[in-house]
């Protein structure tokens, strides 16, 4: 039925209503041989006219009545009442007089068929529409108002394949009474009983509050049954349309870390990228691309991505171009170790902001290739800082690791070198130069999490190298977000870090990786394989000579950097090439540990 039609057959049944709850109100109370009086025709066109004008100020006409509840019934009771005020009103200016019984028979009589008229709709749907045979017993976790939206959804939905049977509510006041006639069963400890008692087939998380560590332990619960596990979609998601609320997702790893995301200061980024131009390098990588998505939002100027890689580059382009139309992107394919190429493209762009995100990052493959952990890591991060310097950059951020820390690794000592050259060049510059740690990012590529998956794609075995490794994780955005924000808090010659909070054991996450994807660890093994070269049994964020107490922004602690000589890097820099592999992973090693006597002697002040 088209929009006009429905709205001419509700005012239609609605002047039907208001009639014959006034006539009938009149001759139940004054039974006369010519009941039509002149006060009753006109406290009828009166009621009539009131009951359409009020209705249609409070949307009666407007509401999808198979949805009905408290809101609705709400409007019904204002329109009807103001209805019957301003009859009895009319009453009183033409006819000095109120005939307050026959009103109030009218406005009780008005409410029972206007709402009888409208929630008859719903009552047939929720009681006489049987749902579809073949779908799945669902239990929902949580009966606040999230749980009760997806229940009503499920129970009115034709299409879903799934049918709401019971709730799971840690509230008391809750437990064994009935939501939507669906019983409060109990807390999560009855999920494992709840589930086997009424051949759930499926559960879903419905608590939007969740913290992660409590996620965490209601996914533990439901891991023990063979209950597909899904969770309510994010409410951002709800709320700018992507999704619809039935639309539920797969619990993802990040939603296991147990510790809330770090926030944006989202006033003192904008200050200092908004209208400026603002330069990424390494901006098809996993870290570049997410950090030019986030930057995205401040209104840059223009925003430049650097990097080597052209697929990379051309996709994250497009994305860009795709979702931010308005959105001035400019392109540079060129590698960091081109010295002349980056003073080029700087004095070129002249940015405000440089993101230095170009990195090699393998621990396996820099420990057997150390001379392209020094091209890449070391000289195209003195490249791009020196050349920031000329072109008279105002923040210079290096995206840094944890492996920096105490490195025992190639890869962890030129970031550690890289992180002192960026250190050097605050010092004799009027560019803020400061560098970020963190740790391993899910979902990057290369990293654990993309290889698990794989492995448990290919039907495993999934291979951990030792049973006690630890790591810090993050994701992406927040990864991208820590960069983002170091930028805004940098003064100079700062290693920003993130309290991560406690670290993730590596088998845990294959734990959780093996039954999100729907499998046990009898179907898809976990094999330790030991550690590889370079590796270390846990990673830390400062050193013990780096270690600042407190926090200069929530979560975001500010280290304390040794002061530094760079001539030795810079020597071994010059002369590398002829060096052996071994011979060149000691000496890096040695640098990046201050193993060498006068890297603690200041080459100049700022």
């Amino acid at each position: 039925m088209s929009y006009r039609k429905r709205i001419a057959a509700l005012m239609m049944v609605d002047s039907v209503i208001v009639l014959t709850a006034i006539f009938i109100s009149n001759f139940l109370l004054i039974p006369l041989e010519n009941p039509f009086t002149l006060m009753l025709l006109v406290s009828a066109i009166t009621l009539l006219i009131s009951h359409h004008l009020f209705a249609a100020k409070y949307k009666l006409y407007k509401k999808v009545w198979q949805y009905a509840s408290m809101s609705e019934l709400t409007g019904i009771f204002k329109a009807v009442t103001i209805s019957v005020v301003v009859t009895g009103a009319v009453q009183l200016i033409f006819f000095q007089d109120i005939a307050l019984r026959t009103l109030a028979i009218t406005w009780m009589m008005h409410i029972l068929f206007i709402g009888g008229s409208r929630f008859s709709w719903r009552l047939y749907r929720d009681h006489f529409i049987q749902p579809a045979k073949g779908k799945n017993n669902t239990l929902i976790i949580g009966a606040g108002a999230a749980g009760t939206m997806v229940a009503r959804q499920l129970q009115q939905s034709q299409e879903s394949d799934l049918t709401p049977v019971a709730f799971i509510d840690d509230d008391i006041n809750k437990q064994h009474l009935e939501v939507l006639n669906l019983p409060v069963v109990g807390g999560i400890q009855e999920i494992v009983t709840t589930v086997e008692k009424l051949k759930v087939r499926h559960i879903i998380i419905a608590i939007p509050s969740l913290s992660r560590k409590e996620l965490n332990t209601i996914f533990e619960e439901c891991s023990k049954t063979k209950a597909k596990t899904q969770i309510l979609p994010r409410i951002e998601d709800i709320m700018s349309g992507k999704v619809s609320v039935n639309q539920f997702r797969d619990v993802e790893v990040e939603d296991l870390l147990g510790r809330e995301p770090v926030e944006l200061d989202v006033a003192g980024i904008e200050k200092y990228v908004k209208g400026k131009t603002v330069l990424v390098t390494g901006a098809g990588g996993s870290i570049g691309s997410e950090i030019c998505r986030q930057l995205s939002i401040f209104e840059p100027k223009e925003l430049v991505l650097l990097g080597h890689g052209e697929n990379s580059i051309y996709s994250i382009e497009m994305e860009l171009r795709r979702t931010v139309p308005e959105l001035n992107i400019s392109t540079e394919i060129a590698d960091v170790q081109d010295r002349d190429k980056m003073f080029s493209i700087m004095a070129k762009r002249k940015p405000h902001v440089v993101y230095h995100a170009a990195a090699h990052k393998h621990v396996p493959l820099m420990e057997r290739n150390p001379e392209e952990a020094v091209k890449n890591n070391v000289i195209g991060t003195r490249n791009v800082a020196e050349a920031s310097s000329e072109a008279g950059v105002n923040t210079f951020v290096m995206v840094s690791t944890d492996k920096a820390v105490n490195p025992t690794s190639v890869m962890g000592a030129t970031k550690r070198i890289a992180e002192m050259v960026v250190q050097h060049m605050d010092m004799i510059s009027d560019t803020r130069f400061v560098a970020v740690r963190f740790g391993n990012v899910l979902g990057s590529r290369g990293s654990v999490i993309p290889l698990f998956k794989q492995q448990i794609q290919n039907g495993g075995p999934v291979t951990v190298t030792h049973p006690d490794m630890v790591r810090y994780f993050m994701t992406i955005p927040e990864a991208s977000r820590l960069v983002l924000q170091a930028g805004a808090l940098a003064e100079g010659g700062e290693v920003f870090v993130l309290d991560m909070g406690e670290p993730v054991k590596i088998v845990d996450l294959a734990h959780n990786l093996i039954k999100l994807s729907g499998y046990t660890e009898e179907e898809i093994p976990i094999v330790f394989s030991g550690m590889r070269p370079g590796e270390k049994m846990f990673e830390e964020l400062l050193g013990a000579d780096e270690v600042h107490s407190e926090q200069v922004y929530p979560k975001i602690y500010r280290g304390k950097t040794p002061e530094v000589n760079i001539n030795v890097t810079y020597e071994l820099v010059e002369r590398f090439e002829g060096v052996s592999k071994e011979q060149l992973r000691e000496e890096l090693l040695d640098i990046a540990n201050f193993r060498v006597g006068e890297l603690r002697v200041l080459s100049g002040v700022k």
